[in-house]
C-alpha cells in the first residue's frame, strides 16, 4: 500500500519537534508500506530552513520514507496574517507536488493546520482514494478558547471548513480520547483514538550522567527540565513566576529546552527578573532527547489554564515518563488522569505559580519519591504507550480502509481493528 501524507509541520527523528508522524511511517515502510511525505522546507519549531533544493527537495531516510519538501511562504512566526499566508501557500504548491505522486492507495490528512487538510482531501477525491483524517488539535476551538481568532466571520468559516472535513473523512483518528466527542459531534462518522506515546527504543540504555550540569555550570541540585515549544499557549511565563519563588532555593534550577516564538520575550523577562537558576538551551533533534531528559530530575508539563485544553495528551509528558521523571504536570483534564492514575508525578493547577513550586518542592525534598513516581511512569508508557505498538493500530487502521476502499463498510471493517473504534451509541 502506498500512503501519502500532506504534513506542512513534519519532523524527522533527526529535527526538533514532534516526530509521531515520522516515527509512524517508518513503522509502516518496515510493515511493507510505502510512504511518501509532503512537508514544508522550513521547521515549523524554529522557523528556519531545514532543506534547500529549489522549489521541490526529495529525500529518503534509511528505512525508505520518501520526504517531499515543497518551498512555500516562510514567514509564519510573524503574526497571524503571515501565518494563514503560510498555510495558503503550503496549501497550494502541497496540492500540485500531491497530484504528481503516483499509485497512492491512501491519503492520509493531518490538522493543525486545517488546510493542508484540505489539501488532502482534495487529492483524495481527484485520485478517488480513500481518505483519513487525524486530528491532533481541535481547530479552530482551540484558537478561539486562546485569543488568536476573534472575527467571527473567519470564526464560522473555519468551523464550517472543520465540519466539512470531519463529515467527508472515511476515517477520523484523533491522538486523545478528550477529542472524540468534539469530532463525533461535529459530523465523524467513525472514530478511532491512537494516542500520543514515545518510542521507547529511544529511551533504552541511557545512563544519567552529569554533562547538562556541567554545560550549564551547575553544581548538582534538583533540576527541572521543560522541553518543547516556546509559544503562547505553553504559558511559559508562569512557570517563570514559579522559578521566581524557588530563586532562593539554590539547588533547584530550571532548564527550558527548545524554541518558538515567544523565546525571546521569555528570556528577556527573566533577565529583567534576575533568575539565577532559569536557563534556556536550543531544540535538540528527537533522536538525542532521550539523552538529556535523563540527566533532570522531574520534568514540567504546562499549558495555558483554559478549558479547552483539558481535552489533550501533551507528547512531553510521554516523553518524561518514559525518561524516568516524575512529572510536574500544570495541565487539568485527561492527561491529569493519565498521570495520576499510573502515580506517575504531582498535578498543579494551571496557572497557578505557587502551586507549581510547592509541586516542585515536594519533590527535591524527597529524591525516594520522586524516583519512585518516575519509574512508576515509565512502566505506564511501556504498557499503554509504546509508539510502537501505537504505530501498528495506526497501521491496520489504515489497512482496513484501503482494503475496503474507504472506512465506512458496514461488513464488520470496524470490528477487525480491535477497541480503538469509537461507536456511535
Amino acid at each position: 500500500m502506498h500512503i501519502l501524507l500532506i504534513h506542512q509541520a513534519f519532523a524527522a527523528i533527526n529535527e526538533p519537534g514532534g516526530t509521531r508522524h515520522h516515527e509512524f511511517a517508518r513503522q509502516l515502510v518496515r510493515r511493507g508500506h510505502r510512504v511518501t511525505i509532503i512537508a514544508s522546507q522550513v521547521s515549523y519549531l524554529t522557523g528556519r530552513t531545514v532543506a534547500d533544493g529549489g522549489w521541490l527537495s526529495c529525500e529518503v531516510d534509511d528505512v525508505g520514507v520518501e520526504i517531499l519538501r515543497c518551498r512555500s511562504y516562510s514567514g509564519w512566526h510573524r503574526s497571524f496574517l503571515h501565518r494563514i499566508l503560510s498555510f495558503l501557500s503550503f496549501m497550494v504548491v502541497s496540492f500540485w507536488t500531491g497530484l504528481r505522486v503516483a499509485d497512492v492507495d491512501l491519503v492520509w490528512g493531518t490538522t493543525p493546520p486545517i488546510f493542508q487538510a484540505v489539501t488532502a482531501r482534495w487529492i483524495a477525491g481527484l485520485k478517488r482514494k480513500p481518505f483519513l483524517l487525524e486530528v491532533r488539535d481541535l481547530w479552530p476551538s482551540f484558537a478561539v478558547a486562546v485569543g488568536v481568532l476573534t472575527n467571527p466571520l473567519l470564526i464560522s468559516l473555519s468551523e464550517w471548513l472543520e465540519r466539512g472535513l470531519y463529515r467527508r473523512a472515511d476515517r477520523v483518528v484523533v491522538n486523545s480520547p478528550g477529542f472524540v466527542e468534539h469530532v463525533r459531534s461535529r459530523g465523524a462518522q467513525q472514530v478511532e483514538v491512537v494516542p500520543n506515546g514515545v518510542d521507547l527504543a529511544m529511551f533504552e540504555r541511557k545512563a544519567k550522567d552529569q554533562t547538562l550540569r556541567r554545560e550549564l555550570g551547575l553544581p548538582g541540585g534538583f533540576l527541572v527540565i521543560y522541553a518543547g515549544a516556546h509559544g503562547m499557549s505553553n504559558d511559559l511565563e508562569t512557570a517563570l513566576k514559579a522559578a521566581e519563588l524557588l530563586q532562593n532555593e539554590e539547588d533547584i534550577h530550571f532548564v527550558f529546552l527548545g524554541d518558538g516564538k515567544e523565546k525571546a520575550n521569555l528570556m528577556a523577562l527573566t533577565e529583567s527578573m534576575k533568575l539565577r537558576t532559569l536557563h534556556f538551551l536550543p531544540p535538540i533533534p528527537k533522536d538525542q532527547i532521550a539523552a538529556t531528559l535523563i540527566q533532570a530530575d522531574a520534568g514540567l508539563a504546562i499549558l495555558l489554564a483554559v478549558d479547552a485544553y483539558k481535552t489533550t495528551y501533551p507528547n512531553k509528558v510521554f516523553d518524561y515518563m518514559a525518561a524516568g521523571l516524575p512529572v510536574v504536570l500544570a495541565i487539568d483534564g485527561v492527561i491529569r488522569r493519565v498521570v495520576e492514575d499510573a502515580d506517575a508525578g504531582l498535578f498543579a493547577q494551571p496557572g497557578d505559580p505557587e502551586a507549581i513550586a510547592e509541586a516542585v518542592m515536594r519533590l527535591a525534598a524527597d529524591p525516594v519519591f520522586a524516583d519512585k513516581l518516575g519509574q512508576a511512569g515509565r512502566r505506564c508508557v511501556e504498557g499503554d504507550f509504546d509508539r510502537q505498538h501505537l504505530a501498528a493500530k495506526m497501521a491496520l487502521i489504515m489497512e482496513t480502509i484501503a482494503a475496503n476502499g474507504n472506512g465506512r463498510s458496514a461488513d464488520g471493517a470496524a470490528a477487525e481493528i480491535g477497541t480503538g473504534v469509537v461507536d456511535d451509541g
